[in-house]
């Protein structure tokens, strides 16, 4: 036989083998997500403090670079700067907000007796005023007794050993020190990193499938950013705004339920309704009248944040309607937990913008549009026709 007509594998072969077994993959961890869940929190565990130090040092570039371009200095004073900031409001959240939250949640578990005592003569006094059925609010007042011991026996129980662990680690020390070292070292060879990776991707792709990558990357890194840390300044304002506001209102345990809203607020849509409930249950203990309060200043707080706070920060940073943004939430937290429900929306943004371009080189393709109609004919330059009518 001709060794001319001999086969001889292409690019595209290699290319459909790629996606042939990175198929088969998706599909055999799909079978055994445990396995897959398993062996990645181990190597997670592994290398968590340089985990640890990326995610730090991703958090941190943005104020980086905010005092690089706001301040007109050198990168390496922009990030002495920012440490020092982010080491004082740690400092002060230790020595200030930490202790009285501690505080807070012991005087709320020491007097959880006085306080459902008081509920229940609240509920008494109401079902004889309105003539309510006693026996299904004995049934119920039973039902949240039960619930409010068992979580103040757990906190009774855990409480201490969280404090008697966070003032006693020794791993967790060198962990989080081996992070911040590694994230110090990832900001100030950021620009030597990214020419690196780049390097690796040209080396190893097609010129327009590397710039593809690279684009894709660039266009995930913007809507992570932009998410992410529009999140925590959104979410930290809100914490604010909750603190004054309730402790204008003289709620108790003002700084406990506004801690709580602000950080669930970083999960998006549910994030105020799901820290709204355990605040409100505090409350009926406490005083049923600003539980009612509580939760009607929530929903013009969540009112506030969805329609005015919340766009003006993050704009349309995701580009996803409500009902992808509610799939990401339950998928994300489905399989990931609270860091899921956080990250899944972002992912899921950058997923969609994909699918999306995928889709639309397709019709382009094809030579249609999404409705499945021709497209227009692009006809030929005016000048051009217009040099053709003169001759």
């Amino acid at each position: 036989m001709n060794q001319n007509n001999k086969w001889r594998p292409n690019q595209n072969f290699f290319s459909n083998l790629a996606v042939v077994l990175l198929g088969i993959l998706f599909y055999l961890g799909l079978s055994h997500l445990d396995l897959v869940r398993g062996t990645l929190g181990g190597f997670a565990r592994i290398v968590s403090p340089f985990i640890g130090g990326f995610v730090m040092a991703y958090l941190l570039d943005g104020p980086v670079r905010f005092f690089e371009k706001k301040l007109r200095i050198r990168r390496s004073f922009a990030i002495v700067l920012t440490y020092v900031l982010a080491i004082v409001l740690v400092a002060v959240l230790l020595s200030f907000v930490i202790p009285q939250l501690v505080q807070s949640v012991m005087a709320l578990v020491d007097n959880a007796g006085g306080y459902l005592n008081g509920l229940n003569a609240f509920v008494q006094d109401l079902s004889e005023q309105f003539k309510l059925d006693e026996e299904l609010l004995d049934t119920m007042m039973l039902s949240y007794k039960d619930l409010v011991q068992q979580a103040a026996n757990l906190l009774k129980s855990v409480l201490p050993q969280l404090l008697n662990y966070s003032m006693a680690v020794g791993s967790g020390v060198i962990s989080a020190l081996t992070a911040l070292i590694a994230s110090i070292y990832m900001l100030v060879g950021k620009d030597r990193l990214l020419a690196q990776l780049r390097k690796v991707v040209y080396a190893f792709l097609p010129l327009p499938r590397a710039q593809r990558v690279l684009g894709v990357c660039s266009h995930a890194n913007h809507i992570f950013t932009g998410f992410i840390n529009g999140k925590i300044i959104d979410s930290a304002i809100i914490g604010v705004i909750c603190f004054v506001c309730t402790s204008l209102f003289g709620i108790q345990f003002a700084l406990l339920i506004s801690v709580v809203v602000g950080v669930t607020n970083i999960i998006p849509f549910f994030g105020p309704f799901i820290g709204a409930v355990p605040c409100i249950m505090i409350l009926l203990m406490v005083n049923p009248i600003q539980a009612l309060e509580f939760g009607i200043f929530v929903i013009v707080l969540q009112q506030f944040d969805g329609n005015i706070l919340g766009p003006k920060i993050l704009g349309d940073s995701t580009g996803l309607s409500a009902i992808w943004v509610l799939v990401a939430i339950i998928v994300g937290g489905g399989l990931f937990g609270f860091v899921g429900m956080v990250v899944g929306v972002p992912t899921f943004a950058v997923l969609y913008s994909l699918t999306s371009d995928f889709l639309a080189a397709k019709l382009k393709a094809k030579n249609i549009n999404a409705a499945g109609e021709p497209l227009p004919t692009e006809g030929p330059p005016q000048e051009a026709t217009q040099q053709k009518s003169k001759e």
